[in-house]
This record gives C-alpha cells, structure tokens and sequence, in this order.
C-alpha cells in the first residue's frame, strides 16, 4: 500500500497548508505548472515526486520534469500528463495516448478543476486535483490525498486548503 499525494498548478507558490497535508505520504505526485524549479525541490525533499511540466513551467523545470508520466504502482498503471481534459472530453494530445496505454489511472491538472470521474468505457478512473496555487480563476485551493493498494484507489480525499487569496 502506498499513500499519494497528488497536487498540480501550484504556480511557485507552497504554504504550510499543503506541506502539511502532503507530510507522511509515501509519494507526492504534480500534475504541472509548479511554476519554478524551488517547487519541485521543496517537494522533493519531503517525499519522492513523480511529476509532469505544465504549460507555465519554464526550462528550469522541464530539465527535471517529463511531459507525460507512466508507470505502475502497487499493480495500478498511471498515466499523467497535465492538459489532458476528462473523459469524454479528452485533450486532442491526450486522447490517442490514453487510448493506447489504456491507464487504470489518468492524472491531469491545468483545468483548476477538481474533479473524480469514472471512464467506464475505457475502464479508468480519472483525477485533475484542481489548483493548490493562488494563480488563477478558482476560488479555493485544493489537492488529493488516497492510497494505492492491489491495483486500486482506495481512501479518496478531496482536501481544501483555503481561499485562493489566502
């Protein structure tokens, strides 16, 4: 069993909030736009990250960082990639990729829309953790927290990290 914290958009910004949450989990995962390389580090010093870039992300983090992400965990395979829309609105880059790694997981960020949708045609489960940053449209702060045993999420928790000007 493996704990994840999943985050994306932070846009350079971390406070004490999403630390906090992300402390004690086996792997932090970013769906992109860290916004600079100090974020991957910080996180990276906490826990191991996978991570994708994002459209913001600079050269600074597209050395660290790859544009899609697939691997398997505790027998779950994951793909990653941060603009990839949702099931039935699937990114044009995206939707080929998906359609051929046939994910049991696919991770998106960009949208700044938390969502947790089922792609039963494609039989996977679908996580954008919206927005951990304070750049942007939406208006609270939000990441994931789940574990991954046997091939499956399990323990799925949406947090809330304050206002988006807080």
């Amino acid at each position: 069993m493996k704990k994840i914290g999943l985050l994306s958009d932070t846009h350079s910004y971390l406070d004490d909030r999403i630390l906090h949450h992300l402390t004690g989990c086996d792997e932090i995962w970013h769906a992109g736009d860290f916004g600079s390389a100090d974020v991957v580090e910080e996180l990276a010093a906490l826990a191991p990250l996978r991570g994708v870039y994002g459209n913001i992300d600079g050269r600074d983090v597209r050395a660290t960082q790859p544009l899609t992400q697939e691997f398997v965990i505790e027998g779950l395979k994951v793909l990653m990639i941060h603009i990839g829309g949702y099931p039935g609105h699937y990114a044009p880059a995206a939707r080929p990729l998906v359609q051929e790694t046939r994910p049991g997981l696919f991770i998106t960020g960009h949208s700044h829309i938390l969502k947790v949708m089922p792609d039963p045609k494609l039989g996977l489960l679908h996580l954008n953790p919206g927005a951990a940053g304070r750049h942007g449209f939406h208006k609270v702060r939000t990441l994931l927290r789940f574990e991954v045993e046997n091939g499956k999420v399990q323990q799925l928790q949406a947090i809330e990290l304050g206002l988006r000007t807080s």
